[in-house]
């Protein structure tokens, strides 16, 4: 089964930035969440690096209106599941494996898999995959680098993450083959750990507004 392009452009699409996130506290979640919407980004990518990142997950799936949850950091079936169940809309991955593209048949929830090489995107395209994510994108070679995929390979469009910055947005965002990019600047872990809401909300504002 091929990727849902409809369903996933409906997430890559939402606003010029997905916010990624690293969330210890899933009570800090929800307020983070809503700031993040206010300040409109709607798409929120929750990764699976902390212990509680599930209970997060579904705490934004609840109580959030307007947010579109999804879960990062996706490595194999059983944290698809778990992802899944517990909310999230859409599900992202640094790579792709040909049992996480089994996984995905298996499931409603669209998959966003990385790749960062030629052949990783020819693999994907080969499987029906057309929407990924580039990663990690500064370290991988950085707007140029994508820039020069945008030909060969026109059918693939992009979510650059790893290293992106409000600074560095831009450049990406001018590409022909980028629909939006991934970053962790808006909502980082300090800001989270401090319930700095309101500097979220701002950095959320000045984000959404780089396509404009």
């Amino acid at each position: 089964m091929a990727q849902d392009i409809a369903k996933i452009e409906t997430v890559m699409c939402a606003a010029p930035v997905i916010p990624v996130l690293v969330v210890e506290d899933p009570q800090k979640a929800v307020p983070m969440a809503t700031a993040l919407v206010k300040g409109g980004l709607p798409a929120i990518e929750i990764t699976l690096r902390t212990e509680r990142a599930l209970e997060a997950i579904e705490a934004v799936s609840k109580h959030v209106e307007g947010a579109i949850v999804g879960a990062g950091t996706v490595l194999n079936a059983k944290q698809y599941d778990a992802a899944v169940a517990a909310g999230s809309r859409f599900i992202v991955s640094p790579g792709a494996t040909k049992n996480l593209l089994d996984a995905a048949e298996g499931h409603s929830v669209p998959l966003l898999p990385g790749a960062a090489t030629a052949s990783e995107v020819m693999f994907l395209l080969e499987h029906g995959y057309e929407r990924l994510k580039f990663f990690p994108a500064e370290q991988a070679g950085g707007a140029s680098y994508l820039k020069s995929l945008s030909s060969p390979l026109a059918a693939a469009k992009f979510c650059p993450t790893g290293g992106v910055s409000l600074d560095k947005a831009p450049a990406y965002l001018a590409l022909p083959n980028v629909l939006c990019v991934g970053g962790s600047w808006i909502a980082d872990a300090k800001a989270v750990a401090s319930g700095d809401w309101a500097g979220i909300e701002e950095r959320a504002r000045a984000a959404s507004g780089l396509n404009s």
